[in-house]
């Protein structure tokens, strides 16, 4: 790996990378009117969901792994710097309150900590040795899984996180933005999404960020549905935290069920705001115990449960 010592090798190494490549076509894009600039912008957006398509089989595959461990009491623990990092963060501060998840089950590393995600931290993306810190802290285990996340591949950080992951038996995924990248080949699961050079040249948060946070989007969500925290496409592990967030377990609860609101108030009221619990005690005509039995036996698979309490 290149020494940040080394200025001219990694200029050279960065004058290869996709992401990194001066589009002259471009050069005059400061003397453009806005809307032209921002019709250009939202061109170059059109092409992430096709290069994301391309590599929907590999994402499959990461997702399946992801969800057996997951199953089986595995974290899901993202690791990369700078916007990579934040968006890591990002999804896995999204899943408690979406999915219900404790915090600790989907992790989010960001090169140099917490002020990383306001601040840049010098030189804390090129350690593998502070990746390494970080995952030990957490003290892996086989069942978990390591996505490291990196637009350009090469960063040490996240290449540390996906060896050392790798090294103690956890599964490991690599998530870049360039073909041929050594994140990609240092994860039993690589998946490269090419989008080609950004509209400003190097600024990997715009094409390569979106690309990675569909990405992301896709691991967290559909490993949640497969974890049978979905019923359908509705959220029905929902933490109800604040006021927008109950009115939302009503609605859920009432599209699943059809129910009055008399029955739904009932029903929240008996599973102490647990909208799963709630379904099923409508669905099955059941109490709040027995529908807290049912889920417990069926693994929180609320299809399982109806099924159990029916058959």
């Amino acid at each position: 790996m290149t020494s940040a010592s080394d200025p001219r090798q990694l200029r050279a190494e960065l004058e290869t990378l996709t992401t990194e490549a001066f589009r002259p076509e471009l050069a005059g894009i400061d003397r453009l009117p806005t809307l032209e600039i921002a019709r250009l912008m939202n061109g170059e957006d059109t092409v992430v969901p096709p290069a994301v398509a391309e590599r929907l089989p590999l994402i499959a595959a990461a997702i399946d792994a992801i969800a057996a461990r997951m199953a089986r009491g595995g974290r899901l623990i993202y690791a990369g710097a700078g916007t990579a990092g934040r968006l890591g963060v990002l999804d896995a501060s999204e899943c408690p309150p979406t999915f219900n998840t404790d915090p600790d089950r989907v992790v989010g590393l960001i090169a140099g900590g917490a002020e990383a995600m306001v601040t840049s931290v010098e030189g804390a993306e090129d350690s593998k040795e502070l990746a390494r810190k970080d995952l030990d802290s957490l003290v892996l285990t086989p069942d978990d899984t390591v996505v490291g996340v990196s637009a350009s591949g090469r960063t040490p950080y996240a290449i540390g996180a996906v060896e050392h992951a790798r090294a103690v038996g956890a599964l490991t995924v690599g998530l870049a933005c360039n073909a041929h990248s050594a994140l990609a080949a240092a994860a039993e699961h690589g998946i490269e999404i090419v989008v080609g050079p950004e509209l400003i040249s190097g600024s990997t948060r715009l094409k390569a960020g979106t690309a990675q946070k569909l990405v992301l989007n896709m691991l967290s969500t559909i490993t949640m549905i497969r974890l049978g925290k979905t019923y359908g496409n509705l959220m029905v592990d929902v933490r109800a935290s604040n006021d927008k967030l109950r009115a939302r377990s009503r609605r859920i609860v009432a599209l699943a069920t059809g129910a009055a609101d008399e029955e739904i108030e009932r029903a929240l009221t008996e599973t102490d705001g647990e909208v799963k619990n709630a379904i099923l005690t409508i669905l099955a005509d059941v109490d709040g115990p027995t529908a807290t039995r049912l889920l417990a036996e069926s693994d929180g698979h609320l299809r399982a449960a109806l099924a159990g309490a029916n058959g």
